[in-house]
């Protein structure tokens, strides 16, 4: 489990847990209401939890699409693949989801991260090489 998902789950778990001692010093019809207070919330943050990573599924798939049609205006005559990162794999969790790792065809020694916020906001943050590699970086953008 990654630190993140644990902090997580102390948080809801010490809300939950305050919310049910509340409901033990009420009595009557306030009890019932916060104790159904306290089911709608864990029902919450289970179903948040499980619809997640479909979620950044969704959003990887939208912002791949975005960055296609970028790559498309800027470099028309070549091609690339993307990688992202298997954020549902062990061992993965710390990476960014939503960096996308290009690689051209020209160039398949580079990878060139790119950050895509939106449609409009399409950020290069940054490029990896071995170190042996003499040549210039051609799909650099410096801004």
């Amino acid at each position: 489990m990654h630190p993140t998902e644990l902090i997580e789950l102390m948080l809801v778990g010490g809300v939950l847990v305050l919310i049910l001692f509340l409901s033990f010093l009420l009595k009557g019809k306030w009890r019932k209401v916060t104790l159904g207070l306290a089911l709608v919330y864990l029902l919450s943050y289970g179903v948040l939890y499980v619809a997640r990573p479909y979620w950044i599924d969704f959003q990887i798939e939208n912002k791949v699409g975005y960055l296609d049609k970028y790559l498309k205006e800027q470099y028309p005559k070549e091609t690339w693949k993307f990688r992202t990162v298997p954020h549902r794999e062990d061992g993965y969790k710390h990476l960014n989801p939503y960096n996308i790792e290009v690689i051209f065809e020209k160039e398949p020694e580079v990878k060139y991260n790119y950050f895509v916020a939106d449609k409009e906001n399409i950020i290069q943050a940054g490029f990896s090489f071995p170190h042996e590699y003499k040549s210039d970086l051609f799909h650099l953008e410096v801004e």
